[in-house]
């Protein structure tokens, strides 16, 4: 699967339910099928900056260039945007990552139009993040 269609996914989920309440109520319960991290884990080293919450993104490059995302929160809207993160991410080559245009991706998804510009600006943090750690995988040592 590509960033593309796990686009379309979220689109068509974003589609059936009704009004921005149902919506979030859906963003919440993705974020309650995350699996917690371990508390080794949530250390400053993988805390992302300038989220309002507290926000953990582990990166785990894989041996086929690929690279898998877990994240975590302490506030349960933002574990449901971390899922939508990681499937949008997590299992796709750096080059991928990069090439992704996550601000047209959150606009299609109606996230950013709904979302508080607290909320939003902790998104673009987790995402470039994620951007930035998949350029570091993708840059010659």
């Amino acid at each position: 699967m590509t960033i593309a269609s796990a686009l379309e996914e979220l689109e068509d989920e974003f589609e059936l339910l009704g009004d921005w309440e149902e919506r979030y109520r859906h963003v919440i319960d993705l974020g309650r099928g995350l699996e917690p991290l371990a508390t080794h884990e949530r250390s400053e080293a993988n805390k992302v900056r300038g989220c309002a919450s507290q926000v953990w993104l582990v990166t785990q490059p894989l041996s086929d260039g690929r690279l898998m995302f877990r994240g975590d929160s302490d506030a349960h809207i933002v574990r449901g945007l971390i899922a939508i993160l990681l499937r949008l991410y997590s299992g796709r080559s750096a080059a991928e990552i990069v090439g992704f245009d996550a601000r047209e991706a959150f606009g299609r998804l109606g996230l950013t139009g709904a979302l508080s510009a607290q909320r939003s600006n902790g998104l673009f943090s987790m995402t470039e993040r994620i951007r930035r750690d998949a350029a570091a995988a993708a840059s010659p040592v």
